[in-house]
């Protein structure tokens, strides 16, 4: 007997709850080494909290060579300074030992009305000969100082330029120990090469990600539906979840977006998925990133309205009928189908609740008569689909 009733035409498609917004940390720029420590997948962290802890080889001798260098270039350049503050002092002496013989000539010099020719000349050659000389030590002075000066300067800059090779080396070090920038739920990430998730021994290297930390707060739903399940889903379409791990929970939201290509369900096969993404608008409790979910697709839905099994409902001369019994023989009775699953249809026009329908085809002799909907009510429903909110039973018109 056929009874009115809410429709519901739903599909249901497996899915993995994944995080809005995620935090990815990576391996720190500069490093390539091997993990020596990892946290456990599933572990819940603080900011600062140490996520992962990598070895590289390379960065310690790099480093000690650089230290080594440091002390080297130190040792340097107090021999440098040492080296050149003695020959200023044995220069500075000359030129005061210079200054004392000439102070000596120039004494001298008042006894030259009482020399000889000869010998006066000899005393001028001596007094012209300590001037020069001094000029010379006081010009060597003045260029070992410029030298000092250009040497000290040489190695000091050598020596800041292994200062900050030492401090970026040292950044370095310190980046190795890799630690939380916020509180969450943290997770191994996938390795490039090996695809399983990152363990002690893994080599890794600038980039890539060690760890994902998802938003706990704001959640959705990727869905892999088959191509099938694909072409029947559509954006808007209304969501309910159920999780195996919290079977009394529930969760709701609605279809988002599709992806326009789909993706071999393993390498070389012909069988694709395609991925949909779905929002969770509400939930009873918080819903955990990687928890599995039974998505409930609400495809289509009406309120209070007349539905009969799909297979009672058959082609006839391009329209739909259903065979309405009558006492004991039967009425083929044209109806108007507006929505339907893959087990019921909704008849919006040409059928009354509480009538009885065949569910197979009746011999032809047991139908005694046939009756049609009118071309009016035909062309509403081929006009203005939305009428099927509303079952019509209108007058049939008599074959």
């Amino acid at each position: 007997m056929v009874q009115r009733s809410d429709f519901s035409d739903d599909l249901v498609v497996e899915g993995v709850v994944e995080s809005v917004h995620t935090t990815n940390v990576f391996c720190p720029s500069e490093v390539e080494g091997i993990v020596v420590y990892i946290v456990e997948d599933g572990t819940y962290v603080k900011e600062g909290d140490i996520l992962c802890v990598i070895e590289d080889k390379d960065l310690d001798s790099d480093y000690e060579s650089a230290s080594i260098n440091l002390e080297s270039a130190l040792a340097e350049l107090n021999k440098v300074k040492v080296d050149l503050l003695l020959k200023t002092a044995m220069l500075e002496a000359d030129v005061r030992s210079n200054e004392a013989a000439t102070d000596i000539a120039n004494l001298d010099s008042l006894q030259l009305q009482y020399l000889s020719e000869n010998q006066r000349k000899i005393r001028e050659l001596e007094l012209q000969q300590a001037a020069i000389q001094k000029n010379k030590i006081e010009t060597k002075l003045r260029t070992l100082n410029i030298i000092h000066e250009t040497e000290i300067k040489k190695h000091e800059l050598r020596i800041e330029r292994y200062k900050e090779r030492i401090e970026k080396l040292h950044q370095r070090k310190e980046s190795l120990t890799v630690k939380s920038p916020v509180s969450g739920l943290a997770t191994r990430a996938m390795h490039w090469l090996t695809g399983k998730k990152i363990i002690e021994g893994d080599r890794v290297w600038e980039r890539l990600p060690l760890i994902i930390i998802p938003d706990m707060e704001e959640v959705k739903v990727i869905l892999e539906a088959s191509e099938s399940e694909y072409k029947r889903i559509n954006p808007g379409n209304r969501m309910t979840y159920t999780f195996d791990a919290m079977s009394e929970v529930q969760a709701f939201g609605e279809v988002i977006q599709k992806t326009s290509a789909g993706s071999p369900v393993e390498s070389g096969s012909k069988v694709k998925y395609f991925e949909v993404e779905a929002s969770v608008d509400s939930a009873e409790v918080l819903i955990p990133p990687g928890m599995s979910a039974r998505c409930q697709i609400h495809l289509e839905q009406v309120k209070d309205t007349i539905i009969v099994p799909h297979i009672a409902v058959f082609d006839e001369d391009s329209i739909k009928v259903v065979y309405v019994k009558k006492n004991k023989f039967y009425e083929m009775r044209q109806v108007v189908i507006t929505h339907s699953s893959l087990q019921t249809a909704v008849v919006s026009a040409g059928l009354a609740a509480q009538e009885q329908i065949a569910l197979l085809r009746p011999p032809r002799s047991h139908i005694k008569s046939k009756k049609f909907l009118p071309d009016s009510i035909i062309s509403l429903f081929e006009v203005n689909p939305s009428d099927s909110l509303i079952n019509l039973s209108p007058e049939l018109s008599n074959e």
